[in-house]
């Protein structure tokens, strides 16, 4: 099968969680005989067209226009999306494309109606869930076109159960348009050699035990809610270590937070790391958590968890159904320090428990969460969208 891939992310451009799931989705599909093009933005010192792991990437020119704002820019990115795709479908007929998230709706509708192309669409998330309504024009806008993206689509893909609720309550669609497959998880990835003790104390002291926090700096990621819970554990566990890794506009605030609180000297905010560092980060903290507000699934849970990390998750979202509470991991109360403070100390008291915990997580990314399984589900998809008359 033949397939256009339309992102507007792709490593090495990380904004969020879609890059990591294009990027694992194309690899796993080219690897079981699929012709793979992902059409993505320009990325600085990347090369406009390679191959890597059996997947075609097609960077598009950067877009020099000074545009005014952020969607007049997708919009320019789009249509060069577009322009570079219907030549080489019309050379050799892509079966399909598959578009992820309204930021490349345009492209895909244009697509679907100059080339007669079927459209596929995965909604990671919706802006109604990620403000908690509509409030402005911006959002109202951006609601507009993801309800335009599932409608166009021929079949619609989200991750979760709670993913399911929330597109058919906010757009309404018919229920065999609609399927659930999860996000996955390479855990080969955390297969490596490397010297953790040297590693690690560019981080920590030896006797510090190390809470690690991966997310971008806004409020839905919840870093505020650990911020708080971090007189709590140190008070009662003692020498800890709370690493914070991603970068964003709300990172100030929290370090603000974290300063006004007393509890800075022992946060170390990181800010972006490269995808080896964040390896290696994985690979020697004690304890990985996802106090999140909102998250239609939650990926960085399952990178504790294939690293066989002890995980807490908030139960909400996506979330609450990749964590089964005391098997794989640990749930907390959403938006609550106590509650997350209370798992973080029954990691950090019961190490044995915590091994059981990230051992179980583990098996449980091998046998749900796993590309290759999720690649011939999405197969599937694809030829129920092939088959519509």
């Amino acid at each position: 099968m033949r397939i256009g891939m339309l992102s507007w992310e792709y490593p090495p451009r990380i904004v969020g969680g879609i890059a990591r799931h294009v990027e694992e989705l194309s690899e796993a599909l080219a690897s079981q005989g699929h012709d793979v093009h992902v059409f993505t933005a320009h990325h600085p010192g990347c090369a406009e067209h390679e191959t890597r792991k059996g997947v075609h990437i097609h960077r598009l020119p950067e877009v020099t226009a000074l545009v005014p704002d952020f969607v007049t820019w997708v919009h320019h990115l789009n249509f060069e999306m577009a322009r570079a795709a219907i030549p080489m479908h019309l050379a050799q007929p892509f079966d399909l494309f598959h578009a992820h998230d309204w930021l490349v709706l345009q492209a895909g509708n244009l697509l679907k109606h100059a080339l007669g192309a079927r459209l596929v669409a995965t909604i990671h998330a919706t802006e109604a869930g990620r403000m908690h309504g509509i409030h402005n024009d911006l959002q109202r806008y951006i609601n507009q076109q993801e309800w335009t993206l599932s409608y166009e689509a021929y079949q619609v893909i989200v991750c979760s159960q709670y993913m399911h609720r929330e597109v058919t309550e906010q757009f309404g669609l018919p229920v065999d348009k609609l399927h659930i497959i999860p996000n996955g998880i390479d855990a080969s990835k955390f297969d490596f050699d490397f010297d953790p003790v040297s590693f690690r104390r560019s981080y920590a002291a030896d006797h510090e035990r190390i809470v690690l926090f991966v997310g971008r700096m806004v409020h839905e990621k919840g870093a505020q809610v650990l911020i708080e819970a971090v007189p709590q554990v140190v008070s009662r566990v003692g020498d800890v270590r709370f690493v914070v890794v991603g970068k964003g506009g709300f990172l100030d605030e929290l370090k603000a937070r974290a300063r006004a609180l007393g509890v800075h000297r022992v946060m170390t905010f990181t800010g972006y790391v490269d995808d080896d560092t964040l390896l290696r980060l994985y690979r020697v903290a004690d304890v990985d958590v996802v106090p999140s507000l909102y998250e239609p699934f939650g990926i960085v849970a399952l990178e504790g968890m294939a690293a066989r990390l002890p995980t807490i998750v908030a139960s909400t979202g996506g979330l609450a159904e990749i964590v089964d509470h005391t098997q794989t991991g640990l749930t907390t109360y959403p938006g609550n320090p106590d509650s997350l403070a209370w798992a973080i100390r029954e990691v950090l008291d019961h190490p044995g428990y915590a091994i059981d915990l990230g051992n179980r997580a583990y098996d449980k990314v091998q046998e749900v969460f796993n590309w290759q399984i999720i690649a011939r589900q999405t197969v599937e998809v694809y030829e129920r969208t092939l088959a519509i008359a």
